[in-house]
């Protein structure tokens, strides 16, 4: 999960998974593999900066 901010200032989590593509147009807009579509403060770097950080410590590996 990656928080993100609406552009109304409401912040809120959305499942990094579930995301189709990112557009700046020029708001950021993340579209979700369910066919909705939001848009968010964060730029379109800063949500993949974040959705990179998810994924790598969802799949990180376990060591001892």
């Amino acid at each position: 999960m990656i928080q993100v901010t609406r552009l109304n200032g409401t912040e809120f989590v959305i499942n990094a998974d579930k995301i189709r593509y990112v557009e700046q147009i020029p708001d950021t807009m993340i579209c979700c593999d369910t066919g909705e579509k939001l848009l968010v403060k964060e730029s379109m770097k800063e949500v993949i900066r974040r959705t990179i950080e998810y994924a790598r410590a969802v799949r990180r590996p376990i060591t001892d």
